[in-house]
């Protein structure tokens, strides 16, 4: 199996390295510095249990979408996609995907926020598409190194739901393979709408403050603001139809929470290097769809607005 691992950031590391030793043939899409020193160095992972793992340049093959087309050699070969880049990026990535991918291959998004594997969806059909959500935790440093510092699972489905299939079984198995823990779900919605409450709670909180996870269980102002934000985003997905199944939000806050206490989220990762984060896909997502459904969202809102306000000073591109 040909797999392309499109965007070679945190998570895209962590999926390229694992994926790297097993049986799959991959393809790494990166940019610019990326593209480059995956092509002359390869890539460096800390594993989780402290180990290192120099992941040699010829165990894939590297294409810079930066300078030009997708090659023959690597156009229409790959029988699975994975977009891992960032939510401003996703017009992009979906058209690289549809490049690479063979007539049945199958594209997944783990990105944080909504609307990714519709604008799959919109370009390859409904039937080649899956939804995804990652929880294994992972930073990148400036120097290209990947600091996997988590093991989590990868949740995949048809977005139309289903048992999997073709080439969505045969990902299935390469990920297993690679330890990724993957597990199949037949109801995707319910699994992306979870990881959006999570991150609309964490991810602009701890941004503005500046803080690590574990802060939020320890500040209540942080932790009122957080599960305000977490209780609107719950608002809107059950006004949208979705079934969120029992989940009680303070209890499965306070658990990622305290599970992630030493961590820097990654749009704090983004504030600190000043690159632009993904509060639109985020907090401005949630605000876009209580629009639609008539449930208003003032705290989205507000955090929504506070990020977009730091993104316009001068330090950020």
């Amino acid at each position: 199996m040909r797999i392309a691992i499109i965007g070679v950031g945190s998570i895209g590391g962590i999926l390229l390295g694992a994926l790297s030793d097993t049986d799959a043939e991959m393809v790494a899409v990166a940019r610019g510095t990326t593209a480059t020193e995956l092509s002359d160095m390869g890539l460096v992972m800390h594993m989780p249990e402290g180990s290192i793992e120099v992941i040699p340049p010829d165990a894939f093959s590297t294409f810079d979408s930066a300078v030009g087309p997708v090659p023959d050699e690597i156009h229409g070969s790959c029988d699975a996609a994975i977009l891992c880049g960032k939510a401003d990026s996703t017009p992009m990535l979906v058209q690289l995907a549809e490049d690479v991918l063979t007539p049945q291959g199958v594209a997944i998004s783990v990105q944080n926020g909504l609307g990714h594997a519709e604008a799959l969806a919109h370009r390859l059909g409904r039937s080649r598409v899956l939804g995804g959500s990652i929880t294994h935790g992972a930073w990148r440093s400036d120097e290209g190194t990947v600091h996997w510092v988590g093991r989590g699972t990868i949740h995949l489905g048809w977005i139309e739901g289903g048992a999997p299939s073709g080439a969505a079984a045969e990902l299935l198995s390469a990920l297993a393979a690679a330890g990724l823990e993957p597990e199949w779900s037949e109801n995707m919605q319910r699994i992306v709408w979870t990881k959006l409450l999570v991150n609309v709670a964490i991810n602009p909180v701890c941004s503005i403050a500046g803080v690590r996870n574990g802060a939020l269980l320890e500040v209540p102002e942080l932790w009122e603001q957080a599960l305000g934000a977490m209780q609107e985003a719950a608002t809107v997905a059950e006004a949208s139809g979705v079934d969120l199944g029992d989940m009680v939000l303070d209890d499965h806050l306070r658990q990622v929470a305290g599970a992630t206490a030493e961590n820097r989220c990654s749009m704090l990762q983004d504030v600190m290097a000043g690159r632009l984060t993904e509060i639109d896909a985020l907090c401005g997502a949630v605000v876009s769809q209580g629009e639609s459904a008539g449930v208003p969202t003032p705290r989205n809102a507000m955090l929504h607005a506070l990020v977009k306000g730091i993104q316009i000073s001068p330090h950020f591109d």
